[in-house]
């Protein structure tokens, strides 16, 4: 018997909703409903000193407002931490993290001029890598924050353990809903953060972790996430997770050609349904007819 296809519209509360948050939920949503498969609503609420309760509640109005409904409970991922610690401990046991306590400033200045991971953030340049244990523990006994980061060698070559002679790879579903098997480039993050100074999980194992317990089978979000799934199908393969199938949507921009923010003014859910906007014409709008 087939599964059920399982969708997700997964919303960080940071910020008002905009219109390419729009497009995002009614394409997962029309995909949903094309595919007789379930949509689900998950928070992606794991930085607690910027996401706010009163975003989470707009974006409850602005969906409701958008016609667009969920199966389930509402997943919050701020209620969930203990799950991540306990991923991350799986691979800190496998040995591939290791603590960094290097600040923002200290990574831009040692790292290579130029040399940026896919998020434009400047290339971790190894700093703290080799420290010893007693090191470590110095540090750590100093109260010193540190994140966790992926040894992107050794988990690769974990992975490379675990698939035998199968590349890595990830399932792209393009416009038609036809598959493209497209390489993945991990070492393009280099040694990724997977716990953060500031927050006991990152969105790169937190999303993963959540896409797998929730049973997603179908992840269908913008093209700026399109350079992440390499990095998330390395994590599925070491968790030794199911690999769902991708597809990436055209984003919407503005006047400039740059992506739309959440200070998008008019652009904003909330905006245009206090002018009155029905909620079905933000279909046109997005250019989904």
């Amino acid at each position: 018997m087939t599964p059920t296809p399982v969708l997700r519209f997964a919303p960080s509360p940071n910020g008002p909703l905009h219109l390419g948050h729009a497009l995002s939920a009614l394409v997962c949503s029309d995909v949903a409903e094309r595919l007789g498969g379930k949509l689900l609503l998950r928070i992606e609420d794991i930085d607690v000193a910027r996401c706010r309760e009163e975003h989470v509640a707009g974006i409850l109005e602005d969906l409701a407002w958008l016609g667009v409904t969920w199966d389930g409970p509402v997943l919050h991922q701020s209620q969930h931490f203990d799950v991540y610690s306990e991923a991350a401990q799986r691979l800190e046991g496998q040995g591939l993290l290791y603590p960094c306590f290097a600040s923002r400033s200290e990574i831009f200045e040692a790292a290579e001029q130029g040399a940026v991971d896919p998020d434009g953030a400047p290339l971790y340049p190894g700093l703290h890598k080799s420290l010893s244990k007693t090191e470590i523990e110095e540090r750590i006994g100093e109260g010193q924050a540190f994140a966790l980061r992926l040894d992107m060698e050794r988990a690769l070559n974990a992975a490379k353990h675990m698939l035998g002679d199968q590349p890595l790879t990830f399932t792209e579903l393009d416009e038609d809903g036809r598959p493209l098997t497209i390489e993945a480039r991990t070492e393009r993050w280099g040694d990724a953060v997977i716990l953060r100074k500031d927050v006991p999980a990152s969105y790169h194992l937190a999303v993963v972790i959540d896409d797998a317990r929730q049973g997603v089978t179908h992840v269908t979000r913008g093209s700026d996430l399109f350079d992440a799934t390499g990095l998330h199908r390395l994590l599925q393969v070491l968790f030794g997770l199911q690999e769902p199938l991708y597809h990436h949507h055209r984003l919407l921009t503005d006047d400039e050609g740059r992506k739309l923010a959440k200070s998008a003014g008019d652009a904003g859910l909330t905006n245009l349904r206090a002018r009155g906007v029905p909620g079905r014409d933000v279909r046109r709008l997005v250019g989904l007819g």
